[in-house]
């Protein structure tokens, strides 16, 4: 292959009711005045790259591949329900991949300086073996940072510290996550950890459980356990946590937003001085800002009238904080990287080995402990 072409994973849906992933390969551009190129190796695979990915209309059960090498192509039948919501994409093969790391390897007139530097960054098509941005886009990590440590840069770590300024921008003290084993998970232990903010962590197996305690989680409550409620009772009264962040959407047969809420109620009228038919007046707000279960989210009201249940997305969210406490949220992700920020992966898997049946399957599921780090490079 010429050294002037990048390989890259595309995405299509075509009008006969299909998704197909395949390697396609492109011109490697040159970069402008104010741009990099960069020699990708390393893009992790996160929950957010799948809607694109896969869609969230995909029957994975229908995989089916043919051709191989760089030829493989992998199919999958839309629910045909749900073709509808496909027609804005249809027959568009889409670059996917939301951020990854590698190093510079050329650069325009006034981006000289970041030749041979690692960087991370968030600028969509990062399933492919070269990129060329604005330099601006960057982050640029500190020397002997490996891509491999820097993938995971933007889309984990700053949900993670976004949470923390959602709370402060709200006016609450303490939060709620679950899901909590996840690398983020185990990043926004770490930081609220640092930061001195009480964190009630929930999860769904007792070896995750002991993960978070191994880290210095204070409070972490497993739904798993018949105790499940009280000891989320528990933990939101020495915590007094009014503000939830849901991965699930679903979780625990659909019902898990809505035991969160019950729980901060019954928290509440803990230390309530007089009854009110109304329910306490301490406002109670959960976020889910993730579809880890696809179940529908079921609310059994019983926590009177203060509380909201809403959708989070870090892109907004950014544009609330503003870009200068951005820039700053951006630069301590570049300085704890290997620490507060570190992530971890099953699997580093090469483009072909990301188009094989069991492999989709797997990363399909979303699973805690399962995420995989794509190498465009890897033979």
């Amino acid at each position: 292959m010429s050294d002037k072409i990048s390989k890259e994973i595309r995405s299509l849906v075509t009008n006969d009711g299909n998704i197909e992933l395949s390697i396609k390969t492109a011109e490697i551009p040159t970069p402008g005045a104010d741009e990099v190129l960069i020699k990708v190796e390393a893009a992790p695979i996160n929950p957010s790259d799948l809607g694109l990915l896969l869609s969230f209309a995909a029957d994975i059960s229908s995989i089916s591949t043919s051709g191989s090498g760089d030829e493989t192509t992998t199919t999958m039948k839309i629910h045909p329900a749900l073709m509808n919501a496909m027609k804005p994409r249809l027959d568009q093969s889409m670059q996917v991949g939301n951020e990854g790391a590698g190093v510079v390897v050329d650069a325009g007139e006034n981006a000289k300086e970041l030749i041979g530097k690692t960087v991370g960054l968030a600028g969509g098509a990062m399933y492919s073996q070269y990129r060329c941005v604005p330099a601006a886009s960057c982050l640029v990590m500190d020397e002997g940072t490996l891509p491999s440590e820097a993938a995971s840069s933007f889309v984990n770590p700053l949900t993670a510290l976004s949470f923390i300024e959602t709370m402060k921008m709200e006016n609450h003290t303490a939060l709620v996550h679950t899901a909590a084993a996840s690398n983020l998970g185990q990043m926004l232990v770490k930081i609220c950890k640092g930061d001195g903010i009480p964190l009630v962590n929930i999860v769904r197996k007792s070896e995750h459980v002991e993960l978070l305690k191994d880290l210095g989680a204070e409070y972490v409550c497993n739904t798993s356990d018949e105790s499940f409620m009280d000891d989320l009772v528990a933990a939101l009264v020495a915590t007094g946590a009014t503000l939830g962040f849901d991965a699930t959407g679903g979780g625990n047969n659909g019902e898990l937003p809505s035991q969160i809420l019950a729980a901060m109620e019954i928290a509440a009228n803990k230390t309530a001085k007089e009854y009110s038919r109304y329910g306490s007046d301490t406002y109670k707000q959960v976020y889910i800002y993730g579809g880890l279960d696809q179940s529908p989210t079921i609310l059994k009201r019983s926590y009177g009238m203060s509380w909201g249940l809403g959708g989070w997305l870090l892109t907004p969210m950014i544009g609330r904080i503003g870009m200068e406490k951005f820039g700053q949220m951006r630069m301590r992700v570049a300085k704890e990287i290997k620490t507060t920020f570190a992530s971890s992966y099953a699997k580093e898997i090469s483009f072909e080995e990301m188009l094989e049946p069991g492999i989709i399957q797997s990363y399909a599921k979303q699973a805690t402990g399962e995420k995989y780090l794509v190498n465009p490079h890897k033979e």
